[in-house]
């Protein structure tokens, strides 16, 4: 099982950037598979993750109609489209995925998660 994460990059506030998460060993339209971030001295937090059956999404409310997540199941690999970028959304982020028989409620928690990417770094400057 391998999660690859990249797009990470140097942006401007008000910028996007597009996040992909390539996967190999398993199906991205069978696992939940979520994006999080991490910050300096700041814990792991969940940005927004795609539930498998109906393919809900939930977002965190700080990034609310600003991220998106979506999958494409033919390249088997997940997005965050990162639009309006600001100074505090700067940290590592990091694609993870989840089991299907996973409760949503348990879904905000890092540890609920099985698998990880590496991490891509985001910075966005003011």
């Amino acid at each position: 099982v391998q999660l690859q994460a990249s797009g990470g990059g140097l942006v401007q506030a008000g910028g996007s950037l597009r996040l992909s998460c390539a996967v190999s060993g398993f199906t991205v339209a069978s696992y939940t598979m979520g994006w999080f971030r991490q910050a300096p001295g700041r814990e792991r937090e969940v940005v927004s993750f795609l539930r498998p059956t109906n393919s809900n999404t939930i977002n965190a409310d700080s990034v609310k109609g600003r991220f998106t997540i979506s999958r494409d199941n033919a390249k088997n690999t997940v997005y965050l489209q990162m639009n309006n970028l600001q100074t505090e959304d700067t940290a590592v982020y990091f694609c993870a995925a989840a089991s299907r028989r996973k409760i949503l409620s348990s879904l905000w928690a890092k540890d609920a998660y099985d698998y990880w990417g590496q991490g891509t770094q985001v910075t966005v400057s003011s």
